[in-house]
């Protein structure tokens, strides 16, 4: 009898968790067939780029991005990449390697990316700016509202004949080094009055720039993004991060010292601003239920994307990006695995697209997971 119960016992967790599994199983393909295949793997075999000036205030390589876009794709509503390059806000530029690599493997999966070019510093300006904070603080607010401007650049085009075939609901924003830095301060700089008044007053360099969204043009369109990317990225003040940002990705060496991994003066320069990389960043979106993931590469420092699709770390951190996107992406969003029989279930637990234990929040997707083995996926939108 007692061997009976065991074995009675053990069969129905076993079919409970084979159906859970298949469940799971079952809302990947149907996303993947929602998607049409898309957003996973290389499905085109080329790409055309086309470059344009995003600005409408400023006519100057500082203000022009490359925009890749699929050869043959008869998709008209697909997510937006905008890719910003590294170089310590005084050099780079959207041709870098690592920027055609990043938007040519993303562009082949079906997304619309573009590599952005944003201000510099002079070169004749350069002592200026890596020993004065105020300096240093404007220079990289010019960066992060000019790429806002791109951004801004997308949604208006859509509403005046959509020439690049967007959702301009669905754009994510990223970049190496300085550029990912500055795509971790679009979305985590909320308002003027977060910067500080002293020593200097930066509130004030902002309102010099225009506010918060800055003064490189294509105003009325909102700068809101999905998402970010960052390679070895990090933020200024960890304070800046709140429970209502947005998801966030980050590939980054654990013993980088330009970007800090923790937290550190930026290239390593004490009379350089802070910068907190993913060892500090992640454990907080941890906290405050922000949807992140980290790929960390131990013993790396920070020079591993620069070469791009050379370095193996660095199609790792596009794999590993492309994984982390997926799940936010409203093709995969529209699936939901519907109860076959009205038996009752019970609900036993919510989990975020990482298997964390979750609250119900708007426009995010979440897993049902009840009683009888069943997982239903869900987004409710605000």
């Amino acid at each position: 009898m007692h061997n009976k119960l065991y074995l009675y016992t053990l069969n129905t967790y076993t079919m409970k968790k084979t159906l859970t599994l298949l469940s799971l199983a079952l809302i990947n393909v149907v996303a993947f067939a929602q998607c049409n295949g898309r957003y996973q793997t290389e499905i085109f075999s080329s790409v055309t780029t086309t470059t344009v000036n995003y600005s409408d205030v400023y006519t100057d390589n500082f203000h022009e991005m490359d925009i890749y876009t699929p050869d043959g794709d008869t998709e008209t509503n697909r997510p937006v990449i905008l890719y910003a390059h590294g170089g310590s806000f005084f050099g780079g530029d959207k041709s870098s390697i690592d920027c055609v690599d990043f938007c040519t493997a993303f562009a082949k999966k079906g997304y619309v990316v573009a590599s952005v070019n944003y201000r510099l510093v002079s070169l004749l300006n350069i002592v200026n700016f890596l020993s004065n904070t105020d300096v240093q603080y404007e220079e990289v607010l010019k960066a992060t509202l000019d790429i806002k401007a791109a951004v801004r650049f997308f949604r208006k085009d859509f509403a005046n004949g959509d020439a690049y075939g967007v959702d301009p609901n669905t754009i994510f924003v990223g970049g190496y080094s300085a550029g990912a830095v500055a795509a971790i301060h679009l979305a985590y700089l909320d308002n003027v009055s977060d910067f500080p008044t002293t020593p200097f007053d930066i509130q004030a360099v902002a309102n010099s720039l225009g506010g918060i969204e800055g003064d490189a043009g294509n105003l009325g369109y909102p700068s809101t993004v999905s998402g970010i990317i960052s390679f070895a990225g990090g933020i200024n003040d960890l304070s800046w991060i709140d429970a209502n940002d947005e998801p966030i990705v980050s590939c980054q060496g654990d013993q980088d010292s330009t970007v800090n991994y923790n937290c550190g003066p930026g290239l390593g320069n004490p009379s350089v601003l802070t910068l907190c990389g993913a060892g500090k960043i992640h454990p907080i979106a941890d906290s405050l239920g922000i949807i992140n993931d980290a790929l960390i590469f131990a013993g790396t420092g920070h020079l591993w994307a620069e070469s791009g699709n050379f370095d193996p770390q660095f199609i790792q951190a596009l794999d590993f990006t492309t994984d982390f996107l997926f799940p936010l992406l409203p093709c995969y969003n529209t699936t939901a695995i519907t109860e076959i029989n009205s038996t009752q279930r019970k609900l036993l637990k919510i989990t975020d697209v990482l298997g964390r234990t979750a609250k119900v929040i708007k426009n995010t997707p979440l897993f049902y997971i009840y009683d009888d083995g069943t997982v239903e996926k869900q987004v409710i939108i605000n």
